[in-house]
């Protein structure tokens, strides 16, 4: 039954369903590592930051979730000893996250776990047929980045006209 619908459904669908299987890897792995107390969104948040400490405003606009929201994330795995948060000596009004050794340590689990599933994909495709599924999702990401961007410069900002 559940193949039937996969073969029907549509790519969003097979998007939402196909991140289950990377998000159960990490999660099992969390929780064997001892990195069960991680909030939701906060595998991504480690691996945000790890390619780039000053991530914060990409964060905001990636996850799709207020910037309280964003900011309560940051806060629970700043207690939690996964980040520590600075302000940015450049500009003071800016905050630096960076990874603490916690959360390096959980950046390795994920990406262990993802690894594992990114292997057994290749063992099901082929190689060809790993590099054409991520060549495509790339394009995706690359639409939704130039979409992000386009909405942007669409709006106004604050003052110009308001």
């Amino acid at each position: 039954m559940a193949d039937e619908f996969y073969e029907r459904v549509g790519i969003p669908g097979l998007l939402r369903a196909s991140r289950r299987t990377y998000g159960a890897a990490v999660r099992a792995a969390f929780a064997d590592a001892g990195f069960d107390d991680l909030p939701r969104n906060g595998a991504y948040v480690l691996a945000r930051v790890y390619d780039n400490a000053s991530a914060l405003a990409e964060l905001i606009r990636e996850l799709g979730i207020s910037k309280q929201a964003v900011s309560q994330l940051i806060d629970i795995m700043v207690m939690r000893g996964y980040l520590d948060r600075t302000a940015d000596a450049g500009d003071r009004r800016r905050m630096l996250l960076t990874l603490t050794p916690r959360g390096e340590a959980a950046v390795r689990v994920s990406s262990e776990a993802a690894s594992e599933v990114d292997e057994e994909l290749v063992k099901r495709l082929s190689p060809e047929g790993f590099a054409a599924l991520r060549s495509s999702l790339t394009v995706l990401a690359k639409m939704a980045g130039e979409r992000d961007r386009s909405a942007e410069v669409a709006q106004p900002a604050l003052g110009d006209g308001e």
